[in-house]
């Protein structure tokens, strides 16, 4: 398997994974309780809609198997680390961000093994690669959970530390995020120039259904503007680097370019050309929102 797969992807995930335990704590996990109905629209979101959109979207395109794949590991995927910067900037509700991110990042833990088997039974059949789901499952624990348990523990017992090292971490996992998704299009070029053609509309429609679908959800649900934007970036953002190492460890290490990640890659660009015009908007709807409630006399 290529080094930057076998080297970076469990420091770059691990990383960004222990930058995101940085921001949680106990609170956050008590305002699930707090705000039943923003959190079960965000968790229904990523959890069930997210992945049968990208089902339909694979059928549609009649993806390859392994595209399709590619494409179902990044829909069982959790929201990515950024998103609650992305949220932050935008005057959406931080706490519901980190609060939908932290809990589906620990029931991915449980979730994605299982799925990504019969996914991965379901468009391969009998020629699906064998899976030991508690490799899988012991992998995926150490490269996401530890850290994030981790980087809440620093944030419980050390606190100062945690902020200080805060910034750092995020610019750190971002920068890690960039040359993660620029080492794995990379290594895969020919396989991503190949299926460009499919895999390009296929993946920004996905991106662009995911965003609508946050709005679409929070304004059936009525839940605030703040927590609108919150629920469509987390929604939107999906953990591309997850997405990423979990399809080389599908693939093996015998197998030197894993093309079970090239989805992901793919949505680790895309996402952003998607996600900051609509974070900008948003940011600009909440400005304007704040200067017409100021201007009202008391």
């Amino acid at each position: 398997m290529h080094p930057i797969i076998t080297i970076l992807m469990p420091a770059a995930l691990s990383v960004m994974m222990f930058s995101l335990g940085l921001g949680l704590t106990i609170e956050d996990f008590r305002n699930v309780m707090r705000k039943p109905k923003a959190f079960a629209v965000g968790a229904s979101a990523q959890f069930v809609l997210l992945p049968a959109i990208a089902f339909s979207i694979a059928q549609i395109f009649a993806l390859s198997p392994e595209m399709a794949i590619g494409l179902m590991i990044l829909s069982l995927c959790p929201g990515g680390p950024t998103s609650n910067l992305m949220t932050r900037f935008a005057h959406g509700d931080v706490a519901l961000s980190i609060s939908v991110n932290g809990v589906s990042s620990f029931a991915a833990l449980f979730t994605m093994p299982l799925l990504v088997s019969f996914v991965v039974g379901h468009f391969l059949g009998a020629d699906a690669p064998p899976i030991d789901l508690g490799s899988l499952g012991l992998s995926m624990f150490m490269l996401t959970t530890l850290p994030v348990a981790i980087g809440m523990a620093v944030r419980h017992y050390a606190s100062r530390l945690a902020d200080s090292l805060d910034g750092p971490m995020r610019r750190l996992a971002s920068f890690l995020l960039i040359v993660f998704v620029v080492g794995t299009l990379t290594t895969n070029w020919s396989l991503f120039v190949e299926s460009l053609p499919t895999l390009g509309p296929s993946v920004i429609l996905l991106g662009c259904s995911l965003i609508l679908l946050g709005l679409g959800l929070s304004r059936l649900a009525s839940l605030s503007p703040a927590q609108a934007t919150a629920i469509s970036i987390d929604t939107g953002i999906q953990n591309a680097a997850l997405g990423i190492a979990v399809g080389a460890l599908i693939a093996g290490p015998g197998v030197v370019e894993p093309a079970f990640s090239v989805p992901s890659g793919v949505y680790g660009v895309i996402m952003y050309l998607l996600v900051i015009p609509f974070t900008l908007w948003r940011r600009r709807l909440a400005g304007r929102t704040y200067s017409a409630a100021a201007s009202v006399p008391a």
